[in-house]
């Protein structure tokens, strides 16, 4: 159940917010590799990371996690 609320939590993310997550969480990406390859800046990444930490949390408290 955690699973499918998760996923579709990232499928109702913008594309780059959802491969930022992803790389980060998933594939185990350090900031510096992700800054690299979408050519943000250090603080675009951290900001963009807590945003939807935040989004993540808010929707599985809604969701009753």
């Amino acid at each position: 159940e955690l699973a499918v609320c998760i996923n579709s939590f990232l499928a109702g993310l913008p594309e780059i917010e959802r491969r930022v997550f992803l790389l980060r969480y998933f594939d185990m990406a350090s900031l510096k590799e992700i800054q690299e390859k979408f050519h943000f800046s250090d603080s675009k990444v951290k900001t963009t990371l807590y945003r939807t930490r935040k989004k993540l949390k808010t929707h599985l408290e809604k969701e009753g996690y």
